[in-house]
């Protein structure tokens, strides 16, 4: 497989989980200030925009503003709108390799976004974000249906499961940084999807040990760090058959392990106590995989400088 192709379905992959992901954090957010009375808006906007990676201004700043930076900028692919446009136009590169369900889900989204941004005036910006996912959950079933099981589904789940990790960790800390409590888990296991399953694994017991436990470690939930640490471990190791005798084959391999095995032996009390630095740890693991990965099996260009001499 050529090295574009390969790189534009994983940033497919990537993209969409990142629209999707965004669209639920920020409901969590909204969420949480409209059921807590006692929530200070101002603080919660500025813990958002620091796990989100994004600098804040001077000044005062409200969840308008945070709506309108991660969520309708077409300008910053980190929102949902320049997610959902970014993923669009990789696929336009690699139209001999996704399938015409897919262009056309993808295609569609982006032309639905005018019309579902004014959804936002009319029915309340919840509204928008649920159309979102609805979309995300379209395109995530028509990959699952409609693409070989090839190279190029391999780098597209690969790209989608790094960013889960990702997004899961800076959604969790949302919450780890606002003083967890047990309306806030609740609010954050709805917002993840995960609330009907959590409470059929735990029989309707909520607490903090619970929440953080299924969120971080479960096998089962494909939206877990875990389950999704062990799907792109499953990828990676997909694209090197060959790993020789001794340990394993690339960097990458060696980075997510390493991730994986540092939750998977860890308790769930430990987790609760040492939440923060695990999440920024696992934040930390998806620059570095995403960076492995990139040498690896992507093109690698370096920048043409320009003489004003002419060529001999």
């Amino acid at each position: 497989m050529l090295s574009r192709i390969a790189e534009s379905l994983y940033w497919i992959g990537r993209y969409v989980e990142r629209a999707e992901d965004t669209a639920r954090i920020l409901d969590v957010h909204l969420q949480r200030i409209l059921a807590d009375p006692w929530t200070n808006e101002e603080t919660a906007v500025r813990s958002l925009f620091g796990v989100m990676g994004l600098p804040v201004e001077a000044g005062q700043v409200t969840s308008a503003q945070v709506v309108d930076l991660l969520g309708l900028d077409a300008r910053n692919p980190s929102s949902v709108v320049g997610a959902l446009a970014a993923a669009r136009e990789n696929a336009r590169g690699c139209r001999e390799i996704v399938s015409s369900e897919m262009w056309e889900c993808l295609n569609a989204t982006y032309h639905g976004l005018p019309g579902a941004r004014r959804t936002v005036e009319q029915q309340g910006v919840h509204a928008f974000f649920r159309w979102v996912r609805d979309r995300c959950a379209v395109m995530a079933g028509l990959t699952d249906a409609t693409m070989s099981r090839d190279e190029g589904w391999v780098f597209l789940v690969l790209g989608r499961n790094i960013e889960r990790v990702d997004m899961t960790a800076r959604l969790l800390r949302t919450h780890e940084r606002a003083g967890g409590s047990i309306p806030s888990w609740l609010t954050l296991l709805r917002s993840s999807g995960a609330w009907e399953t959590f409470l059929r694994t735990y029989r309707g017991s909520l607490d903090d040990r619970h929440a953080a436990e299924f969120l971080l470690l479960d096998r089962l939930f494909p939206r877990s760090v875990f389950a999704a640490l062990s799907a792109a471990e499953g990828c990676l190791a997909d694209l090197e058959p060959d790993p020789g005798r001794a340990g394993v084959a690339t960097d990458a391999q060696r980075i997510v392990g390493r991730a994986r095995t540092g939750l998977e032996f860890r308790g769930a009390d430990e987790l609760i106590n040492d939440l923060g630095p695990v999440l920024a740890s696992l934040e930390h693991t998806c620059s570095q995989v995403n960076d492995a990965v990139s040498r690896r099996y992507f093109r690698q260009t370096s920048a043409v400088t320009w003489s004003s001499g002419a060529v001999a």
